[in-house]
């Protein structure tokens, strides 16, 4: 049998384990709800960039804010991939990779990776990639204007990210960047204030102007994705830790009673020495 000092060795071990669990399951929870606030409030931005551009606009088409430049695009899609900093986030970041591997075609596609947990899996897979940035450590005001100027080397981009669903369930999704702009200003309500030439003056012109709001509009809407992407990693972090909890509960209960049988053999062992030596004191 193993010896209680042992044991109660273990059950602090266990002890501390709970506790650590409890902890970091509590900081998921508490960046969930920040990131939540967080997008709403993009959200609204959003929608004013939008009510400015769509009546500024010459066409119907999104131009990535290249104006003059759009010729010069790669003719590759981009395909922007979402993971996160670290392993410690479940198997979600696996599952994106496999799943944006399946439709990558090296002489049709290329691989902007943001996350060192998707890049190392991408070396290990033997697949190359163009550029890689770090996930943002906050989850306030993210710069994406690294990535917007990657974005607009190339005819298209579409991004995989990790969609956050609930606390124990996380998909993976995928948005081709232009059609998501796109799509989610058509659902902006129209503003009252009328914007044209008439009644502003745009600097250096009303073209520039465009362009500098189709940059800003993608800068939000992928500063949103990798939000979006930070708490399905978030979640997906607090059900490991519930599951990792869980584990170490069991263990602990399992300790425990290990550790009380070993105190009572222990006890009942010193005592037969006791009465062995008073009876042979006695003989």
């Amino acid at each position: 049998m193993i010896k209680s000092n042992e044991l109660a060795a273990e059950k602090e071990t266990m002890g501390t384990m709970v506790e650590l669990t409890s902890a970091f399951e509590g900081i998921a929870s508490a960046r969930i709800a920040q990131i939540r606030e967080q997008v709403l409030q993009s959200q609204e931005y959003f929608g004013d960039l939008w009510r400015i551009y769509s009546q500024l606009r010459v066409d119907e088409f999104f131009h990535f804010g290249r104006g003059e430049k759009e010729v010069e695009a790669i003719e590759k899609e981009l395909m922007i991939l979402i993971t996160s900093e670290g392993s410690f986030s479940g198997d979600i970041d696996q599952r994106l990779v496999s799943e944006a591997l399946k439709n990558y075609n090296a002489e049709k596609n290329a691989i902007l990776i943001i996350g060192h947990h998707g890049a190392v899996q991408l070396a290990q897979k033997g697949v190359a990639y163009v550029k890689s940035f770090k996930t943002p450590e906050k989850d306030m005001n993210i710069n994406t204007q690294p990535i917007v100027a990657e974005v607009q080397k190339y005819r298209s981009t579409v991004v995989y990210y990790q969609q956050y669903k609930s606390l124990t369930s996380q998909s993976i999704q995928n948005i081709r960047l232009s059609k998501a702009v796109m799509e989610r200003g058509n659902t902006v309500a129209a503003g009252e204030e009328v914007i044209d030439e008439t009644t502003y003056i745009f600097e250096p012109d009303a073209y520039a102007v465009v362009d500098h709001l189709e940059r800003s509009m993608m800068e939000i809407t992928l500063s949103e994705v990798i939000l979006e992407s930070k708490l399905a990693q978030y979640a997906s972090r607090f059900r490991a830790m519930s599951a990792a909890k869980e584990r170490a509960n069991d263990t602990l209960g399992e300790v425990s009673l290990d550790f009380n049988r070993a105190k009572r053999h222990e006890k009942d062992e010193r005592l037969k020495e006791v009465i062995n030596g008073l009876r042979k004191a006695v003989a």
